[in-house]
């Protein structure tokens, strides 16, 4: 699959394509639905499929300090949708400039100009160009004027998840703020990750017994409640059963939050250093200040053997 940054780094000589454009955080089982969509249409039409989406969140730039919590970095989408059977994702640079482009200009620099669209698939409610006014019933009156189908996708799934909220990439943020990683892992249709490179943090961890490995996670990284959970630790290329606390160590006073993988089982892993994936499977309990450091190490260790049975069951 090709990876673009910015229009310039689309090739001369692209020729038509199949268009999705959207923010796609999550690539969430509601997201699923459009971009297969697209790349089945792509294969009827023998052209590529190409997924657009920006850098930084446009809410950042339209409105700043308001970055929602990512559900994905971008490389990790770029991986999904791949997966997916996409050909190409152009990710656009979201700058002050680009927001104020005209839906009208937007369609003609990168649809027309640049991706030379033959057909687009998006949801009913996508909107894009200055102040979002662009709607699909524009861009379907452009789609005429330039020779491009425009197809509307219904990506409205619901389950169990959010009360049976349709699933959205917002009621996948605030499960995973509230804890509840079963709840996202339903909308997501795989596991909540959170990547970043292993850090050396108090390494209070090895001296009780338990040694973790301290991810300094991606700026606006959506991390689950503070509390115990159960998942996997992917690093060096392996997939490891894991116990995972998310907090503040309120045992040793500890003030900063971070996310800490234990490996189960594993002995003698040095991690510093590298970057690693940490998938949330279930919450396993709150987090907590214990009586007495004996009392502490007791619970982990309960901890433990219910994240190596939760684990176990998913085998």
């Amino acid at each position: 699959m090709q990876r673009w940054r910015g229009l310039e780094d689309i090739p001369q000589d692209w020729g038509r394509s199949v268009v999705t454009i959207g923010s796609y955080d999550g690539v969430h089982r509601g997201h699923q639905l459009i971009i297969r969509h697209a790349v089945d249409r792509a294969r009827e039409l023998g052209v590529p499929a190409v997924v657009v989406t920006f850098d930084p969140h446009p809410s950042e730039v339209v409105r700043p300090g308001s970055h929602p919590p990512l559900l994905a970095p971008h490389h990790r989408r770029a991986e999904l949708m791949a997966d997916l059977g996409v050909d190409a994702v152009l990710v656009l640079p979201f700058t002050t400039e680009f927001s104020k482009l005209s839906p009208a200009d937007f369609v003609v620099k990168v649809l027309v100009d640049k991706l030379h669209a033959k057909a687009a698939v998006e949801g009913p409610n996508f909107r894009f160009g200055h102040k979002a006014a662009g709607d699909v019933e524009f861009l379907a009156e452009q789609g005429k004027i330039y020779d491009f189908e425009v197809e509307v996708v219904d990506l409205y799934v619901s389950g169990e998840a959010g009360g049976g909220q349709p699933f959205s990439s917002t009621l996948t943020r605030r499960l995973v703020t509230e804890g509840d990683v079963a709840g996202a892992r339903e909308i997501l249709g795989r596991p909540h990750r959170v990547e970043g490179v292993v850090v050396r943090g108090a390494q209070r961890g090895r001296e009780l017994g338990f040694p973790t490995a301290n991810v300094e996670t991606l700026p606006h990284t959506a991390i689950p409640a503070d509390g115990v959970y159960a998942g996997y630790l992917h690093a060096q290329g392996e997939i490891m059963p894991a116990a995972i606390s998310v907090g503040t160590n309120p045992q040793f006073d500890g003030t900063e939050r971070t996310v800490e993988a234990y490996a189960i089982d594993r002995v003698g892993l040095d991690l510093y250093g590298l970057h690693v994936a940490v998938d949330f499977l279930a919450y396993v309990r709150g987090q907590a200040k214990f009586e007495s450091l004996e009392a502490l190490l007791e619970q982990m260790a309960e901890d433990v053997k219910r994240c190596r049975e939760i684990v176990a069951s998913e085998a």
